[in-house]
Parts: structure tokens; C-alpha cells; sequence
């Protein structure tokens, strides 16, 4: 693929998002809260917290977001602590890149020599695989949001993909490997997964025991020091918990299927197609590696009562998987590929405008009647900029549909470009034109707005029990009231409160008004002041 398209694609998926975008409930806006007070010095450095609240797990994700606050005090807080992240997105992709590149070079990933010459050059071959996982990973559903927020989930999922390139560049690149496994594996458990942190250095020391390259072989010393240094800064990082999960009543099979089916997706059929196929040579390390990886990833997620932030680590592995299969996939499958991708990307395209010409020009009037009625309050808004890069993104997916349908000489890469494509679109689409609304319904500002209107900034406090940490997180930096949650109301020496509505009204206390999240009736909060005397 042209390195210039391929850069085009990782950019139109990084950058949108990334620039005037409010963080988002829950973990992405409770995430930033930490990072936030940290670097404003209400919290200390070893303990992040949030209105006296401490986060669970390592501190490390919000040490590298508070860090980035400092750095760049003449910018929005919110976006400072978003460009670490997007840079361990980035960072993804390339390692994704180059271990599909590196495992494609070894001897049983390679086609068969032609007895006449003619067949795929290695290094050309594991580049047209490389860019086919690469895509994959793109067209993935389940990194659409995760992948964009400033969750330690993130961290992890860079520390994965830095941990399947180790094992993938052993052969070629002993001294890239080493590092990659030493960081890797410690950085795991500093980010809150020093369980899967152990497995990956466990499993991974038995694939490189058992392999035929002598410097594959040496790795696997270097992960168990790996796994030794992650347990102790899971220890002193006190990030080691009990996640398992079981939830009465609940399907765990067939939900985790759901969720396996969509999150992964265009990449799970096309790793079992890759499965499939190589059935007999499954130990190959072009296919254990990979997989071995994904499936520790859906392990986790079914402890965790599908988790679908356990599975967001098997992505580059998926991805990996999924690559494999382009030399052999059939053509009727790749054409149904093709044709889903643009029935379904152009359906939610057109809907994305549809909204957004209704919401400018009120025609049809429908739609944005509806949006007013479900979130009220919002007000449209116009963004010259926006618009221009909706209607070139808009124009490029055109383009990408005809050159697609066109007949081209076939490329392995090929049948990813759309799904790929069509992900970028509509992400792009919602982080433009529709991002006003995304983050009014999303955000915490309207909410915030609202209590203000109640409580003045001087009060002594804003007492907030037993409120998510989303929520307080948005009180203590879009609202600057130093919140306490720890203290029940009859204890507290704060002069307001906010409770939730469905909570009985302590003695002493006086209910000021009612409100509510837009779009969340469920959310509905009661605004309350200490009597006089109380």
C-alpha cells in the first residue's frame, strides 16, 4: 500500500477527537479527574484521588496525563492530557505494523517458491500483510472510543502490542525484543493488569523455549525478569486486585459472544478464517503468538463478566491473525466484505448528515426536534472548519468506493481498505459535525452549568456522597468547588450538596431545586443546603 494513503488513514483515525472535545462519562471523564488533580496539586503524586476518593490500581496512566498538563499550561487541560494518549494510539498502529511485518518474514509464514520464480518477494509480501493488519486494526469496532480516551485501559493495550511485537521480532530484532519484553510486561502491571502481565510472561517464556531460532530461545530468560519486575511495581504501585467478576442472572456466554461478535469485527471472521486454514501448523509462531495473546485477552474478559476493556487487548493480535488470511481469502468473501462496508459506513454517513442539515437548517425538521426533546437545552452550532473536513472526508470515501469497485490489480490489503475506510469516515463525521452534540449529551458541562446556577463558587464546599466518579470529577474541575465525598451528609461541614434524587433527604438539610444529565433521566441529582444552626 502507498505509505502516503496508509499515513492518511492512521491520521484521519488519530486526530479527530483529539482537538475540542470534551472528556466523556465514565472512565475517560473520571480518568481525566485523576490527571487533573494531580497536576493542580489537590491530590499527591503517589495517590491520585478525586474529591478525597483514591483511584484504584497504578498510578502510572494519570502520572503521564498530569505530567502533560504541566508541560503545556498554555493549552486546554483537558486536550494536554489527551496527546500523551493519542501518541500511545499511534504507537499501536506501528507496533501492530511490524510484528505482522516480522512474523510474515519468517520461513512458515512465507508462499510457496514457484519452480519457474514469480511467486511474492518476502520483505514486499510481509509488507502487504503488515498493511492488511495495520487496516484491520483501523476497521476494528471495539478501539472506535477506547482507543480515543484517556483511560489506563489505553496504556495497557500499548503495552500489549509492544509485548505481541517482542515476541514477533525475536528472530530479526534480539535487541528490540528484549527491550520491548523488559518494558512491556512492567508496564502492564503499573496500568492496572499485573494478572495478565504474569500470563503474558509465562506464556510467552514457553513459546520462546520451544522455538527453532537460538536468540528466540534467550527471550524467554528476559521474560521471566519481565514478569518478576511487573510483579514488584504491581506491589509498589499497590495495583494488584480482585477482578473477577460474577454477575447473578447474566448470560455470560452468549453476551460475551454478542460482544466478541461486534467489538472485534471485521477482524474475528477473518482470524478464524486464518485458523482454519492453518489448522495443522497452528504451532507455527506466526499463528501461536498472536493467538495465544488474543485468547489470554478473551480469557480475561470472561472473568470479568465480559469485559469489554479486557478484550480491547487482543485487538493487535486479532489484527495480526486477521492479516493471514488475505492470501487465502476467497473472492465471493472478500466482495461480501466489500459490499457490507459500503451499505452500512454510507447508511451511517448519510444518517450523520441528515442530522446535521436538520440541525442547521431545519430540514427535515424531525430529526432535530427529536434531539431537542431528548436532550433539552442543546443549541446547534456552526463550525466552518468542521464542515470542510466532513466534506472532504465524505469526498474521499466516495473516491475510495469507486477506485474499490474499479478494477485494479489485486493487493492482499485490499479487501480492509473499506471497512477501514468506512471507520475513519463516520468517526470523523461524529468528531466534526457532530460533536457538539456529542459532547452535550456526553459531558458533564451542561450538568455543571446547572449547579452553578445554585451554589456560588465561594462556598466552603460542595459535599457529594456516594456519586460516581465521573460526576465528581466534573464538579471539581469544570465546576472548581473543592468537593468532599467521603463524609457522609449528617457529618459534613459543607454548606451545599448534591445527592442523588432517589435518595431521601437528610435532616438539616433544604432542597434547593432538582436537575438532571441531558438525555439521562436516570441521572437526576438534588441540589441541597445546610439549615442555619444544622
Amino acid at each position: 500500500m502507498p505509505r502516503l494513503a496508509l499515513l492518511f488513514f492512521c491520521a484521519a483515525y488519530v486526530l479527530p477527537g483529539l482537538f475540542g472535545r470534551e472528556p466523556w462519562r465514565n472512565a475517560d471523564l473520571s480518568s481525566f479527574g485523576f490527571m487533573a488533580s494531580v497536576a493542580q496539586g489537590h491530590a499527591p503524586w503517589w495517590q491520585p484521588s478525586i474529591a478525597g476518593l483514591h483511584a484504584e490500581g497504578g498510578p502510572l496512566p494519570y502520572w503521564i496525563g498530569a505530567m502533560a498538563i504541566k508541560a503545556l499550561p498554555m493549552v486546554d487541560a483537558a486536550f494536554a492530557a489527551r496527546l500523551p494518549y493519542a501518541l500511545m494510539l499511534v504507537l499501536v498502529l506501528v507496533l501492530v505494523w511490524y510484528s505482522c511485518f516480522h512474523l510474515a518474514r519468517t520461513e512458515a509464514a512465507q508462499p510457496v517458491a514457484f519452480a519457474f520464480g514469480g511467486e511474492a518477494q518476502s520483505v514486499d509480501y510481509a509488507r502487504a500483510l503488515a498493511d492488511g493488519a495495520l487496516l484491520a486494526l483501523i476497521a476494528s469496532l471495539g478501539l472506535l472510543q477506547l482507543g480515543h480516551e484517556t483511560t489506563p485501559e489505553l496504556m495497557q493495550l500499548l503495552a500489549s502490542a509492544l509485548y505481541l511485537y517482542g515476541l514477533s521480532a525475536a528472530p530479526f530484532r534480539i535487541a528490540k525484543a528484549r527491550w520491548a519484553v523488559m518494558i512491556s510486561l512492567p508496564m502492564l502491571a503499573a496500568s492496572d493488569a499485573p494478572a495478565v502481565a504474569l500470563v503474558y510472561a509465562l506464556i510467552g517464556a514457553y513459546q520462546c523455549h520451544r522455538s527453532q531460532y537460538a536468540q528466540v530461545r534467550e527471550l524467554s530468560l528476559w521474560l521471566l525478569i519481565s514478569g518478576m519486575l511487573a510483579a514488584i511495581s504491581a506491589w509498589e504501585f499497590n495495583a494488584w486486585a480482585w477482578r473477577v467478576e460474577v454477575v447473578p442472572g447474566m448470560d455470560l456466554p452468549l453476551d460475551f459472544l454478542n460482544l466478541l461478535a461486534w467489538f472485534c469485527w471485521p477482524a474475528w471472521p477473518l482470524a478464524a478464517w486464518t485458523l482454519w486454514r492453518w489448522r495443522a501448523h497452528w504451532r507455527r509462531r506466526h499463528i501461536f503468538v498472536p493467538l495465544s495473546t488474543a485468547l489470554i485477552a478473551m480469557a480475561t474478559s470472561l472473568l470479568m463478566a465480559g469485559s469489554d476493556r479486557a478484550l480491547l487487548l487482543g485487538l493487535p493480535a486479532f489484527a495480526v491473525l486477521a492479516a493471514f488470511a488475505l492470501p487465502t481469502l476467497k473472492r465471493s468473501l472478500a466482495a461480501a466484505m466489500d459490499w457490507f462496508s459500503v451499505f452500512f459506513f454510507s447508511a451511517g454517513a448519510l444518517f450523520f448528515w441528515v442530522y446535521y442539515l436538520s440541525m442547521q437548517l431545519n430540514w427535515p425538521a424531525t430529526p432535530v426536534a427529536n434531539l431537542r426533546r431528548l436532550a433539552e437545552g442543546f443549541e446547534p452550532q456552526f463550525n466552518a472548519l468542521a464542515l470542510t473536513l466532513a466534506l472532504c472526508a465524505t469526498a474521499a470515501w466516495l473516491a475510495l468506493v469507486r477506485w474499490r469497485t474499479a478494477r485494479h490489480q489485486h493487493a492482499l490489503w485490499k479487501s480492509l481498505v473499506l471497512p477501514a475506510g468506512g471507520v475513519a469516515l463516520c468517526w470523523l463525521l461524529a468528531m466534526t459535525i457532530l460533536l457538539p452534540f456529542a459532547d452535550y449529551v456526553r459531558g458533564d458541562k451542561a450538568l455543571v452549568q446547572h449547579i452553578k446556577e445554585e451554589v456560588p463558587l465561594n462556598s466552603n464546599c460542595l459535599a457529594a456522597p456516594q456519586l460516581s466518579m465521573a460526576t465528581l470529577a466534573a464538579l471539581e474541575f469544570r465546576g472548581g468547588w473543592r468537593v468532599e465525598a467521603r463524609q457522609a451528609l449528617s457529618e459534613t461541614a459543607c454548606e451545599y450538596a448534591l445527592q442523588s434524587a432517589a435518595a431521601p433527604t437528610p435532616a438539616g438539610w433544604t432542597l434547593l431545586t432538582l436537575t438532571q444529565r441531558p438525555m439521562d433521566r436516570q441521572a437526576s441529582f438534588k441540589i441541597l443546603r445546610k439549615q442555619s444552626g444544622s
